[in-house]
Formats: C-alpha cells, sequence, structure tokens
C-alpha cells in the first residue's frame, strides 16, 4: 500500500478520528487531510495539527466535498453526532444519516478508490430472543432502538446503497468505545461518574474495545482487499457491573453495589425526564438507554479475526492505562488525554 495515497478523514478532532490520524500518520502516510468545523476543539489533535491539512467545513456541504475528493484516493468516514438530548435528535439524525449521504455521493461521483465507513453494533437487529449478534445480524424496528441507532442505520444504508451503486467501500461496526479523550465527552465521562460515586450499576452486559483498535481495524481493512462488508469491532462482552467495578477499583472508589432493576431503571429514567423538563438540561438516564442496558447481548467477533487476524487489546489493560491518564489529568487540570499507541 502507498503511502502516499491522498487520504481525508472525517470526524479527525473527534475520539476515534484523532487516533485514526495518528495511527496513518505513524503508519507513514503523509498527504492526510482532515475536516473540522470552526468550533471543532483541538485538544486530541494539538501535537500532530501540523501535520494534517485540514479542511474547514461540515458534512451537509456536498459542493465542499465534491471538491476535496476530487483528488482523494482513500475516504474514512468517523464523523458522528452522539446524543442523548432530544433537542439534538432531529441534528443527530441529519449529520449521521444524511451527512453520510453526502459523503457517500461525493465519493461516488469522484470515483474515489475505497471508503471506510465508522458503524456502530447499535445498528444490529437487537431482540430478546436473539441475544448473541454478528454481522448477519439486520436491522429490527423495535423498542430497542434509540435515536442514534435510528441514525447509525441511517447512514449505514447509504454507504449499502452506494456500494450498490459502485463505490468500494467497508464497514466497521464498533462496540463500546473506551479509551483515553477529552474528560467528561462520550464514554471518557463514564470515569467520571465512577470518581464522582456511582451507586447504581445496570444488570445487563454488552460489548467494549480499546479506540486504537477500531482505528487500528480501520486501516486494516482500507489497506486490504475487502469490500462490500461489514465488520464487528469488539474485544470482549462484559456485565456492566464488572466493568464499573472494574474502574471503580483502578480510580480507588467504591463499586457500585445496588442493582439497577427494572423498576428502579424505571424510576430512574422518569426522575431525569423530569429533571431535565425542569431545568433544561439534557437527558443522561433515557427510557430506551435503561431497557438496553437492562438486556444482555454479546457481539461476534470471529469474523475481524478470520479475515485480518486481528488481535484485540485486553479490555482492562485500556481501562488502566485510561484511569491512569484520568487521574493524571486530575491533578495536572488538563482536559484531555490520548493513549499510547499499540503497535500497527
Amino acid at each position: 500500500m502507498s503511502k502516499s495515497k491522498n487520504i481525508f478523514v472525517t470526524g479527525g478532532t473527534g475520539f476515534l478520528g484523532s487516533y485514526i490520524l495518528r495511527y496513518l500518520l505513524a503508519q507513514g502516510y503523509t498527504n492526510i487531510r482532515a475536516l473540522k468545523r470552526a468550533s471543532s476543539p483541538m485538544l486530541l489533535v494539538e501535537d500532530i495539527k501540523d501535520k494534517i491539512e485540514w479542511i474547514e467545513g461540515d458534512l451537509m456541504d456536498l459542493f465542499l466535498l465534491e471538491d476535496v475528493m476530487q483528488d482523494t484516493d482513500q475516504v474514512y468516514h468517523a464523523a458522528a453526532i452522539v446524543t442523548a438530548s432530544k433537542k439534538e435528535e432531529a441534528l443527530m439524525k441529519k449529520i449521521n444519516g444524511e451527512g453520510t449521504a453526502n459523503v457517500v455521493n461525493a465519493a461516488n461521483y469522484c470515483n474515489i478508490e475505497k471508503l471506510l465507513h465508522v458503524s456502530s453494533i447499535a445498528v444490529l437487529g437487537k431482540q430478546k430472543k436473539v441475544q448473541h449478534l454478528s454481522e448477519k445480524n439486520h436491522w429490527l424496528p423495535g423498542e430497542f432502538n434509540n435515536a442514534y441507532a435510528i441514525s447509525k442505520y441511517m447512514g449505514e444504508q447509504e454507504v449499502w446503497r452506494g456500494m450498490a451503486e459502485g463505490l468500494n467501500a467497508v464497514i466497521i461496526n464498533p462496540s463500546v468505545i473506551i479509551g483515553s479523550g477529552i474528560w467528561g465527552q462520550g464514554t471518557t465521562g463514564l470515569f467520571d461518574k465512577v470518581h464522582q460515586g456511582l451507586p447504581f450499576y445496570p444488570i445487563g452486559s454488552t460489548g467494549f474495545v480499546d479506540v486504537r483498535d477500531v482505528a487500528r481495524m480501520s486501516i486494516q481493512l482500507m489497506e486490504s482487499d475487502i469490500s462490500n462488508q461489514r465488520v464487528i469491532a469488539n474485544a470482549v462482552d462484559l456485565t456492566y457491573q464488572n466493568f464499573f467495578t472494574t474502574i471503580a477499583h483502578l480510580l480507588n472508589k467504591k463499586p457500585p453495589g445496588i442493582k439497577a432493576t427494572p423498576f428502579l431503571s424505571g424510576l430512574a429514567w422518569r426522575a431525569d425526564w423530569l429533571r431535565s423538563k425542569l431545568t433544561g438540561s439534557q437527558h443522561i438516564v433515557t427510557k430506551s438507554r435503561a431497557l438496553l442496558t437492562a438486556c444482555s447481548f454479546s457481539f461476534d467477533n470471529g469474523l475481524s479475526k478470520e479475515l485480518l487476524g486481528f488481535e484485540y487489546t485486553p479490555i482492562e489493560e485500556t481501562l488502566e492505562e485510561t484511569a491512569r491518564q484520568y487521574l493524571e489529568s486530575l491533578e495536572n487540570g488538563a482536559g484531555a488525554a490520548v493513549l499510547d499507541l499499540n503497535c500497527l
């Protein structure tokens, strides 16, 4: 694979996108451009920002995307909005759905070499009777699909549509992505919650994966001849009790000891709804999130191992490194941290 290829990354200042940029640079790629909004924080790319050509704009500007992709070989589409706020649901669907459609249309119009789309395990068909999921489990309408899942499904459907029209593309479906980033945002906020004292733990389970593994796998998929395929990225399935207890021990905090039964979860999301209405603040515990975390889902990572021979970072190592950096950031006041890169 030529390291002089012209690479374009969306979401480059974000959690996963910033690690993709770091691994591309570590691999020796020299012609990298990344999309950023004027308001995008540069905390996660501060030390590498001068090695990237930044394009200011957003996914809703189709003409900008077409202009950028005129001389682009490969596109990593990692940009997405994740929110539990009712007020931002429409924007999330617009960016994750229509924004992805724009990326696909521009890529097809410009006849790029290959596109990698970052999707999610949220698009896999979940139902109570099917709790072990693989790439073959397709979308099922129902109560397990929150607004984020719907928006990511909309986006992934646009990529499949693009493939049907001749686009060379591959899709990665990560489970819950863990690692250091901007503290308090996304999954790094879970460390805040445990550090502040988390008395309850959900009764379900889900999959977890190191952010560096998702970035590494994204590049491996792009450099391979794999196409018209989705691949799950999941290191391990854990109960939420195990997950939060491990973090608590690493942060020297008391582990959560109260099981969040369906009854307690129901009270929690209703109380949170009332709190958000009274204060105008964002939802933290939503009905769909309470429902999902009360269920036990596992995710098959066999295809990633079969196609790529991929070896995952033990999630215990990820949690240990992230917790250490979190505690260091509390001492030095840093708003963000980045994990050391694993070998490619």
